[in-house]
């Protein structure tokens, strides 16, 4: 249902597309005739090219799993209090991306800083392409500015992880041995009233095994959304399924890329984008994409650096 609803959406945007066409030809019609509808003409005709810029983007989903809700797990790097402030700062970033989008935002797991930030947070994404278009903000994220945490007002680099992943469902099938499943209770924080002071809400799930290279790898899994434990449960091993999913993916891509000649996993410490504060320039160093306006792009106007990497992608 999922796939048809995106194919009649498809088929809708180009409907409306071809009608904004037809209203172009009549505004020139009327402007042969002497009407002075310069401004209509123009309102109508940067309308199309909007509509036809979103249904290319829209057309280069054509992976699997691209119309799937996405995960979004932040992890900031080394740098303590800095980079915690920097991870908070891209958790703002891909919130209001979503929301200006029309996306769902739910909050799955959120831990404060010490001082300032967050230590690491989920974010569950919905809505149709979610992950296909937030699979291109999978990496590592680097920021420079000058600390407004040090005194001495120097310039500081900051890291934060951005992993993406899809939110597998019953169409996903992926056996986990139960005994390789670890189950951690603790007290849910945040709002929530009374009873997540008194009783252990919060779920954490650890999976330690062997993936498909025969790679062991651990995962970890939160979720302190529900006041209900076993719905916390669920949903945590929901996050632990679609995880180890993406790490499966990775590899089959990264032999997919060795087959080919070319490198196609993100790995810690090559950043994918840096941002640099007092220079007011972000650039993406996969794409080579780049913006000054640094305010906007924090702000969550993200669609430029999202196009070019869906075409670089579609290029290869």
């Amino acid at each position: 249902m999922k796939e048809l609803d995106n194919e009649k959406g498809l088929v809708e945007a180009w409907d409306s597309l071809n009608e904004l066409r037809e209203s172009i030809n009549v505004f020139h019609e009327f402007e042969e005739m002497g009407e002075d509808v310069g401004d209509e003409l123009e309102a109508e005709y940067n309308k199309l090219l909007k509509g036809l810029d979103d249904l290319e983007l829209r057309n280069m989903l054509k992976e699997p799993d691209d119309h799937r809700d996405a995960v979004v797990n932040f992890n900031p790097g080394a740098g303590g209090t800095e980079s915690q402030d920097w991870a908070q700062m891209l958790y703002r970033m891909y919130t209001r991306w979503a929301e200006r989008n029309g996306f769902k935002v739910s909050v799955m797991d959120y831990q404060d800083g010490d001082v300032a930030g967050l230590k690491s947070a989920t974010i569950e994404v919905q809505g149709n392409n979610a992950y296909g278009f937030l699979k291109a903000e999978s990496g590592v994220h680097r920021l420079v500015r000058v600390s407004p945490f040090d005194s001495n007002a120097r310039r500081h680099t900051s890291f934060c992880s951005v992993f993406v992943s899809p939110l597998i469902d019953d169409t996903i099938e992926l056996d986990i041995n139960e005994s390789d499943v670890e189950l951690q209770r603790f007290h849910s924080s945040g709002a929530g009233g009374q009873n997540v002071n008194k009783v252990e809400t919060g779920v954490r799930l650890i999976w330690t095994g062997k993936l498909s290279d025969g790679r062991e790898e651990r995962v970890v899994a939160e979720c302190q959304q529900e006041r209900s434990q076993l719905q916390n449960r669920e949903k945590a091993m929901v996050l632990l399924k679609s995880r180890i999913y993406e790490l499966e993916k990775e590899i089959q891509e990264a032999e997919k890329a060795r087959l080919e000649g070319s490198k196609g996993k993100n790995e810690w410490g090559s950043q994918i984008r840096s941002y640099v504060f007092d220079d007011q320039r972000v650039k993406d160093h996969r794409t080579n994409h780049e913006t000054s306006n640094v305010s906007a792009v924090m702000d969550g106007d993200l669609d430029d650096f999202i196009k070019a990497y869906l075409l670089m992608q579609a290029n290869v």
